[in-house]
């Protein structure tokens, strides 16, 4: 997969995950206002959805192609094994920080590859998947960010996603931002201060 890999100074590794249309370089500057010091591996979606980039295959707005997001899901996690293996980075403190398509496919990696994840920043998720049963999360931390006024994220869908990894047993905080689908500083603020507490680097 197309990707950036930084070398940080402190043990843990940010999984940057880009947006529809995005690529790996949108969320770096949010990498360094969350850990400056960590490691970043940031990935570009293998999908090309009219010419703008994604994790995964969508049948409608909202609708995912699930027999694809389960493929692409196993690919990056397969993708993060290999670049751990090439970079030297601990495989079991890898932190995603996902944004709307990208926030979606690090909630996928959690609700079918359990604590692949160290802990994830998930700003305007969506549930990956419905009716299916996620795997123990117990104590792991997860942070949301949600937008009152998301048009493409309603807010029962992050209602449900933070329901749906509680009861897997992770630790969810969820910050409301009184914005749309749009990435605020006060979200990315909510976000670092977060991470200060629970995931900052050995």
């Amino acid at each position: 997969m197309n990707h950036i890999f930084n070398q940080g100074k402190n043990g843990n590794t940010l999984l940057l995950l880009h947006g529809t249309g995005g690529d790996e370089n949108d969320l770096l500057p949010i990498a360094g206002m969350i850990d400056g010091d960590a490691s970043v591996l940031s990935v570009r979606g293998n999908v090309d959805e009219n010419g703008m980039n994604r994790f995964f295959r969508r049948l409608a707005e909202g609708v995912f192609d699930e027999e694809d997001l389960i493929f692409r899901t196993k690919e990056l996690n397969d993708f993060i094994g290999q670049a751990a293996a090439n970079y030297g980075f601990d495989r079991g403190h890898v932190i995603a920080v996902g944004y709307s398509n990208g926030a979606n496919i690090a909630g996928s990696l959690l609700y079918h590859d359990g604590k692949v994840l160290k802990g994830a920043v998930l700003l305007h998720p969506m549930v990956p998947r419905r009716g299916i049963e996620i795997p123990d999360l117990t104590g792991l931390p997860v942070f949301i960010g949600a937008g009152v006024n998301d048009p493409i994220c309603p807010a029962q869908e992050t209602k449900d996603l933070e329901s749906d990894l509680t009861k897997a047993g992770a630790e969810v905080e969820v910050f409301w931002a009184n914005m749309g689908h749009q990435l605020t500083r006060d979200e990315v603020d909510h976000a670092s201060a977060w991470y200060q507490k629970h995931m900052k680097g050995e």
